[in-house]
């Protein structure tokens, strides 16, 4: 150990933003424990490393006892009269401390001592990347991309690296080395030992959308407009729902921006996935229409206990409805919370005469089944009609 220690440890700090007392802090205990491995003692240590010259020395720590303790232990006690011998004042209780650097304290412990080093620089790297990106969870933040392996890929975040895993990644899109990338942090992990880095971040998740229009629309970070519902098929489609809370601001408009520009914006960040803002509205049947979105609606039936809705649209419109393999209609299902029944207008037109000839049928029953209990009792006897009774009378 030396000045060039010193020399490393002032650059590691201004390198890799690690307070300088951290490391010293890491030595200490890195000598410590080379020194209890290496000479295989359970007693008691102190390493001090020199600040200044980067010199370091091991003592021995022992409590002062009795000269008759019973239970004495050279490698956690001192006798009260060699402990005044060593010029301490010797009170029963007090440590003292000798020094107990060893000569041949060489290369195995050093290289013990590097490891447990490295290990709490790694350590102090996690929680200052824990504290930066603590409070930016849920947040999108811009990375590039440093490098891809087996599928995850590494983004660079300033002097910080964050993964995106096969997993929170958009099929189809391809991340090459060099890329920007704007990215929704999902997890922060202080305890993560087992990778590389603490910070996750995802393409996938559905909140990167809403995001992505904070950071483009100003009237949704002033809390003019609302973002109420957002679903995502990642990479294809997604439907955002929007609200304001002043009628003389239009939502899916302010969203949009002049000439599209704001909403185009993020379909280039996510690669050409198209979008679909639409206005939000308390009224399940106008919220249900307006989901559906771009095909028109001409009804929509509510069953508010089941929460499932029937659609009819126009027949040209059913697969536009529908969407190519029912992504529109699964978007606007999530997006509203309800289950959605679509059917064009002809379908609609053979089931509502399917029903009428079927509630026609049952009123016919009902007519008979009355007629019949008019004119037959409980036993099946035939009631006399009013002029038949007059006539028996006479």
């Amino acid at each position: 150990m030396n000045e060039g220690l010193i020399e490393a440890i002032i650059a590691i700090e201004r390198e890799r933003g690690i307070d300088r007392e951290i490391l010293f802090e890491a030595i200490e205990e890195a000598l410590k424990k080379a020194y209890r491995n290496h000479y295989s003692t359970e007693g008691n240590v102190r390493a001090e490393i020199d600040k200044e010259t980067g010199v370091f020395n091991v003592y021995s720590v022992r409590e002062v006892v009795p000269d008759d303790f019973e239970e004495y232990d050279p490698l956690l006690h001192i006798y009260q009269k060699d402990a005044r011998a060593l010029g301490h004042p010797g009170e029963l209780g007090d440590e003292v401390e000798t020094l107990a650097t060893p000569k041949s304290f060489g290369r195995i412990a050093a290289q013990t001592a590097k490891q447990v080093v490295l290990q709490r620089i790694k350590d102090a790297e996690r929680q200052i990347l824990y504290d930066e990106f603590s409070g930016k969870l849920q947040e999108v933040v811009t990375g590039v991309v440093r490098r891809v392996e087996n599928g995850n890929v590494f983004l660079e975040l300033g002097r910080s690296e964050c993964l995106l895993p096969v997993s929170e990644q958009v099929p189809g899109e391809v991340y090459t080395p060099g890329d920007r990338l704007k990215v929704y942090v999902l997890k922060v992990d202080r305890d993560a030992r087992n990778r590389d880095t603490s910070v996750i971040v995802s393409r996938k998740n559905r909140e990167i959308i809403k995001r992505l229009f904070e950071l483009e629309v100003p009237e949704i970070m002033d809390g003019v407009v609302q973002i109420k519902a957002v679903s995502r098929e990642p990479g294809v489609r997604s439907k955002v729902a929007v609200f304001s809370t002043d009628p003389q601001v239009d939502p899916v408009g302010s969203c949009v921006g002049q000439k599209g520009s704001r909403v185009e914006r993020i379909v280039s960040e996510l690669q050409g996935e198209k979008i679909d803002i639409i206005p939000y509205s308390t009224d399940p049947i106008e919220f249900i229409a307006n989901s559906l979105s771009a095909a028109k609606v001409i009804m929509v039936q509510v069953n508010e206990a089941e929460k499932i809705a029937k659609v009819i649209v126009p027949d040209n419109q059913l697969s536009l409805a529908i969407g190519v393999r029912g992504i529109n209609a699964k978007l606007a299902a999530r997006l509203t919370g309800w289950k959605i029944d679509i059917k064009n207008q002809s379908q609609a037109q053979e089931i509502f005469e399917e029903l009428a000839k079927q509630q026609e049928e049952e009123a016919l029953a009902a007519q008979e089944a009355q007629d019949y209990e008019e004119q037959y009792d409980a036993e099946g006897e035939e009631i006399p009609s009013e002029e038949t009774s007059l006539e028996e009378q006479e």
